[in-house]
C-alpha cells in the first residue's frame, strides 16, 4: 500500500520550500490535505510528482510546486473571501479553506461539481461552498471577493472577474503569452487594477479565457 503521508512529506521538502515558499502554512496545510483522494484512482501513483494531474479530459490539478508559489503570492488572510475559479475536485478550495475566512469553489464541468461536492464536506472544510457556473463568469451572487485565484494557465483575465474584486483584493493567475507562462499579482486600487508579473510558470490552460482582439486596419 502506498505510503501517501510520506510522498506528501516529500512533497512540501522537495516540491515547496526549495522553490522560495516560505509561508509555512501552506507547508502544514499541504502536508495534511491528502492529494490523492482528489485525483482518480487510476492517477494516485503520481498525485505527489512534480507534474500536473489530470483530473478529466483537458482539466489539471496543478502541479505542487506552481500551486503553492501562486499561493504565497495571493498572500492568503485569515479574513480573506476566496473566489476558487475552476476548482476541479475541490483540492485547491480545501488548502486555501483552511487558512481564510471563507471560499466559493466555481467549477463548471458537471462531473467535476459532482465530485467536489462530495470530497470538500468529507474533507472537512465547512467554510467552503461549491458552485456550478461559467468559470469566466466567475459568481456575483456572493461578490465582491478580497481574493480571486484561477487554477490554469489563462490568456487575460475578464473584466467579469475584476469586477467581482473587492476594493484592494488581489487576483493570481498564470498568462500565457505564447509557449511560456508567468504568473501575475492583480491589485484593485480606487477601482483601478494593476498588475506585477512574478515567476515563471508553465501549466496546463483553462479554456475560455481568451485575448479580446480589438480590429486592425
Amino acid at each position: 500500500m502506498a505510503d501517501y503521508a510520506t510522498q506528501r512529506f516529500n512533497m512540501v521538502e522537495t516540491q515547496v520550500r526549495t522553490n522560495d515558499v516560505t509561508d509555512v502554512r501552506l507547508h502544514q496545510v499541504m502536508n495534511t490535505v491528502p492529494r490523492e483522494r482528489f485525483v482518480p484512482a487510476n492517477r494516485r501513483a503520481i498525485a505527489y510528482a512534480d507534474v500536473p494531474v489530470e483530473i478529466a479530459p483537458g482539466r489539471f490539478l496543478l502541479d505542487p510546486r506552481t500551486f503553492a508559489k501562486l499561493l504565497q503570492l495571493a498572500n492568503l488572510r485569515g479574513t480573506d473571501t476566496v473566489l476558487d475559479v475552476g476548482c476541479g475536485t475541490g483540492y485547491s478550495s480545501v488548502v486555501i479553506g483552511r487558512i481564510v475566512r471563507s471560499v466559493v469553489a466555481l467549477e463548471q464541468d458537471a462531473d467535476l461539481v459532482r465530485i467536489a461536492s462530495d470530497m470538500v464536506p468529507a474533507s472537512g472544510a465547512p467554510n467552503v461552498a461549491v458552485v456550478q457556473g461559467g468559470l469566466t463568469e466567475g459568481h456575483k451572487a456572493r461578490a465582491p471577493y478580497s481574493l480571486i485565484f484561477i487554477n490554469g494557465a489563462i490568456e487575460a483575465v475578464p473584466d467579469s472577474l475584476f469586477d467581482q474584486l473587492a476594493e484592494g483584493g488581489r487576483l493570481v493567475a498564470v498568462i500565457q503569452t505564447g509557449a511560456q507562462g508567468h504568473a501575475h499579482l492583480f491589485v484593485k486600487d480606487k477601482g483601478r487594477v494593476g498588475e506585477r508579473p512574478d515567476f515563471d510558470a508553465t501549466v496546463p490552460v483553462l479554456a475560455g479565457f481568451k485575448k479580446v482582439v480589438g480590429f486592425v486596419f
